[in-house]
């Protein structure tokens, strides 16, 4: 099976939807690259990083985007940026069955500061306006660059999220932590405690990714369908009971110094071993014990 962590946006777009029917909007040919990178003299890419278009899923009708890790580590741009906006705002006016973000990204490009920024808000902003309007969001983590920034929030703004043991999800990243911290906070090069921190096991413990699956795209396509009726819910009361949730979370577990305190604290029986285990067995032996 094709490791989803190995291959390309593209590659990840042809094999998770239905075969053939993947369509691109503005693509590569259309040579639509960053006016900041030109001017920086900083090399472009004609995709500007992300493939957009539509396609189905299943027999149904979806929109995708797909971050390109390789290009930048996937960060925002303006044009990024505004195709992954004009991607959602499409979705509005043709409601498919959900919207895919194929995320990997660390967030906004700086060498757009401003522009990466505002592109950043302007799609949490169409994200949330797509769910209202009823259609869900559903986000895909499990590449080499993990989502980190804006994207990471974005992907929480969204209705549910399928990660690999191999994804990474969070606001800052590992080397940011070090960088404004110290290393004494937060060793980046330390790669075990780098993924029980914010690798998709220890974010399907907290209940931050609602399903975590092996580093195979067929795994990933086969979470995804299952999850293609997921209704949005932006109501008072689901936000109500999220902010209970993380303040029972933050009083349980706000005094643990280590990913392994909380596995310890769920109830966990011998969690020192869950990273060596694979999907389906780590996902059979935590049944239960989720925050």
């Amino acid at each position: 099976m094709t490791s989803y962590y190995e291959a390309s946006a593209r590659e990840r777009l042809a094999d998770l939807l239905d075969p053939g029917s993947f369509h691109e909007f503005l693509p590569a040919t259309e040579r639509v690259v960053s006016p900041h990178l030109v001017q920086l003299e900083t090399p472009a890419a004609f995709d500007d990083g992300v493939i957009v278009g539509r396609g189905t899923l299943d027999g149904r009708p979806v929109l995708a985007a797909a971050q390109e890790g390789g290009f930048m580590g996937g960060a925002v741009g303006e044009v990024h940026g505004a195709k992954l906006v004009g991607l959602l705002e499409r979705a509005r006016d043709e409601k498919p069955a959900a919207v895919l973000l194929l995320v990997e990204s660390g967030g906004v490009r700086l060498h757009e500061a401003n522009a990466g920024l505002i592109g950043v808000s302007e799609i949490m902003r169409a994200v949330l306006a797509l769910r209202s309007a009823g259609v869900p969001v559903l986000v895909l983590d499990g590449g080499q660059f993990g989502c980190f920034g804006g994207m990471g929030i974005v992907a929480r703004l969204c209705d549910a999220i399928v990660m690999s043991e191999e994804g990474r999800l969070g606001l800052s990243g590992p080397e940011v932590i070090e960088t404004t911290c110290g290393v004494e906070e937060f060793d980046s090069r330390d790669r075990a405690l780098v993924w029980r921190t914010v690798g998709g096991k220890h974010r399907y413990l907290l209940g931050e990714a609602d399903a975590l699956v092996a580093d195979n795209i067929a795994a990933f396509r086969k979470a995804a369908i299952s999850l293609l009726d997921t209704k949005p819910d932006l109501s008072i009361e689901a936000l109500t009971t999220e902010h209970e949730k993380l303040g029972a979370r933050l009083e349980k577990f706000g005094s643990c110094h280590d990913a392994l305190d909380i596995w310890s604290a769920l109830g966990i029986e011998a969690p020192e071993g869950l990273p060596l285990l694979e999907a389906d067995s780590f996902v059979a032996k935590v049944a239960g014990r989720r925050a």
